[in-house]
């Protein structure tokens, strides 16, 4: 991990330094940008792997940033960080050539995550790629399986192990329909009708955790099963 270079451009000192120390401890070579100035500079002198950008900097904004870049390098991942919620700030982002979008404020391991998952994209790490069995990533929300939690920026919601092995089958198909046989076979052992009423209870409890983005949805398809979508 020692040859991978990550831009960071991030006004906000403090922040920026605890970016920078939990990545150099992963043993990342980070790049500290204070301004889009800087970071376009430094893009260029330095040729990093991996760009996290905020959006709001002095001298040059991330945005800006980010155009120029993909003017002449459409490869290169960009990560914006941003305190804008707004989903035309979102689209704007992706508009221009963002990879992903992280909302402030966020849990370093999130931020993590994300870049290793574009770096594992880009073919440039030469680790094991994450195995979406590990960790799966989807809207706001980091679902770790084998800890039974979902994050969503700093909040951190247990599971109940079935509740955990629910929300893994739907991630693994998201998308696509579960049948309902399927998800009482695995999680419950039995089709009964018991444990039919017991799997609504179950959605009823998912739902409610990933209330917290509304882009994220588990639809019922009456009579079949049930799809993860965002």
């Amino acid at each position: 991990m020692s040859n991978i270079k990550v831009l960071l451009a991030e006004d906000e000192s403090s922040l920026a330094h605890i970016v920078r120390e939990s990545l150099e401890e992963r043993e990342y070579k980070v790049i500290l940008c204070p301004n889009g100035k800087v970071a376009l500079e430094q893009y260029e002198a330095q040729k990093p792997d991996i760009l996290v950008l905020d959006v709001m900097m002095p001298l040059m904004d991330g945005f800006e940033v980010a155009r120029r870049i993909r003017a002449t390098d459409r490869q290169t991942p960009i990560i914006f960080l941003t305190a804008k919620s707004q989903s035309k700030d979102v689209v704007a982002g992706f508009e221009i050539g963002a990879n992903d979008y992280l909302k402030k404020p966020f849990s370093i391991e999130e931020l993590i995550v994300r870049i290793q998952v574009q770096l594992s994209r880009e073919g440039v790490l030469s680790a094991r790629p994450l195995n979406e069995t590990d960790i799966f990533q989807f809207a706001e929300f980091v679902f770790r399986p084998r800890k039974n939690v979902v994050e969503q920026g700093i909040n951190v919601t247990q599971l109940t192990s079935r509740e955990s092995e629910l929300l893994k089958m739907l991630c693994q198909n998201h998308q696509q329909v579960v049948k309902r046989n399927d998800i009482l076979e695995k999680v419950w052992g039995s089709d009964n009708f018991f444990n039919a009423r017991s799997l609504d209870v179950f959605i009823t409890k998912l739902r409610k955790h990933l209330a917290g983005d509304p882009s994220v949805q588990i639809i019922n398809v009456r009579g079949i099963g049930y799809k993860l979508v965002y």
